[in-house]
């Protein structure tokens, strides 16, 4: 492999601490050569990182694609849910490869439209279905493909959200706003739509979905309790979500993502001045804090989905179950039971200890993007655009069930639908 360059737009948790770090360990492979972000402490930090040319750092991303030419081949996306379509199209458009940061857009047109762009220039448009790239799911897709359990007829998959990680995140966090990001089964479980999507390996037909916000609302808030945890709550002794508390313990890892200064003082100063201070009762959050989605296959299979905020720990779970035998897996054990119905022998499977994020899978989709890339494979791959927009309208679907009181909606007229509104 050649040394493939890149320009990061978007130096938040993703972009810096997740994807750009593969630069810094294999510079054989690529090297950041720009860097786009509003925060100055962000772009600063990327930039003597990745040692980037004061002219390569841009304090936004329409000054960086204004260039007539691109300054590099590869454009790493990973900004805010919504300005996500604005930032690929242009891309595309000059001719960077993109690895666009899950979910496509909170808008289903726009999916499609990236899709058709990326055909259009004969780009590559990865989405960071990270999952995929796991040696978990990998394993659990070859024993499925090698007919190990038979024909799959159910699926259920959990995932635990755990309980601090959705306050901080979809309650007080950039994502706890569907008007302002993305519904949550599009934000944080577009990627369980579509690792069920790929280990079943055929199209799903149909969703229901039930869900709702049930806790994180005004009418929980305790008696006297303020707009900002440090202005004196008296319930801070019983609350485990208060701020203060929290983020200066054991959940202090998580103030890194919305201050640079990480000492007490720091902390304390972005508490009193950032959404993360506030009540998780008393926020502008509206997404949902559990989810259940109900799916059909091509073939008949169905497939179950719950997402719940409120767990000990963050993990999935999921159990698979076939024909000749069963799959049962725990993402944070990091190990898989794979049972012989004929035999009754079951194969324990113990992964080694994953390099990187989200089990492995941060590194793998960097690496495999890079050689798709340079083997000139621009459509299909392991997570293509066109297998992201298939799994993306399975949660947008059950996003609509769920705003209709769980009504079936079928994927393909949904598609279709879709499809005619770009036409006319």
């Amino acid at each position: 492999m050649k040394t493939m360059t890149a320009l990061l737009i978007g130096a938040g948790d993703r972009g810096a601490r997740a994807y750009a770090p593969y630069a810094a360990a294999y510079p054989n492979e690529l090297k950041i050569v720009g860097v786009a972000e509003p925060w100055p402490e962000r772009r600063t930090k990327v930039q003597e990182a990745h040692q980037i040319p004061a002219e390569n750092c841009y304090e936004s991303w329409e000054e960086a694609l204004q260039q007539e030419e691109p300054i590099a081949e590869i454009a790493i996306i990973c900004t805010l849910d919504r300005d996500h379509f604005k930032v690929t199209m242009k891309a595309l458009e000059l001719g960077y490869h993109v690895l666009l940061e899950k979910p496509m857009s909170p808008d289903p047109l726009e999916c499609i439209l990236m899709e058709q762009q990326a055909k259009k220039y004969n780009r590559r448009l990865t989405i960071c279905h990270v999952l995929r790239y796991t040696d978990f799911w990998s394993k659990i897709k070859e024993v499925i493909a090698r007919g190990d359990i038979g024909e799959v007829v159910s699926l259920q998959l959990n995932e635990n959200v755990e309980v601090m990680h959705m306050s901080h995140s979809f309650v007080r966090g950039n994502w706890n706003n569907k008007e302002k990001s993305s519904p949550m089964i599009l934000q944080k479980s577009c990627h369980d739509m579509d690792i069920i999507s790929f280990v079943m390996g055929k199209e799903c037909k149909r969703v229901s979905s039930y869900g709702s916000l049930l806790h994180f609302k005004e009418e929980n808030a305790p008696a006297g309790a303020p707009l900002r945890c440090l202005d004196g709550c008296p319930a801070e002794l019983e609350c485990p979500f208060h701020a203060g508390r929290y983020y200066l313990g054991e959940g202090k890892g998580w103030a890194k993502k919305f201050t640079e200064d990480h000492t007490n003082e720091g902390i304390i100063k972005a508490l009193n001045e950032t959404p993360y201070g506030k009540c998780v009762y008393r926020s502008d959050n509206n997404v949902v804090d559990h989810q259940v989605v109900n799916m059909e296959f091509a073939d008949g299979a169905t497939a179950t989905f719950s997402m719940c905020g409120f767990t000990r720990e963050q993990t999935r779970i999921v159990q698979i179950m076939g024909t000749k035998g069963e799959i049962r897996g725990n993402m944070e054990e990091n190990k898989i039971s794979i049972f012989d119905f004929l035999t009754k022998q079951e194969t324990l499977i113990h992964f080694d200890r994953p390099m990187g994020g989200h089990g492995g899978g941060d590194q793998g989709i960097m690496r495999t993007f890079l050689r798709e890339i340079q083997i000139g494979k621009n459509e299909g791959g392991v997570s293509s655009a066109s297998a992201s927009v298939r799994s993306h309208l399975m949660a947008f679907a059950a996003e609509e069930s769920r705003m209709h009181e769980g009504q079936s909606i079928n994927i393909d007229d949904y598609y279709q639908s879709l499809q005619e509104t770009i036409k006319a």
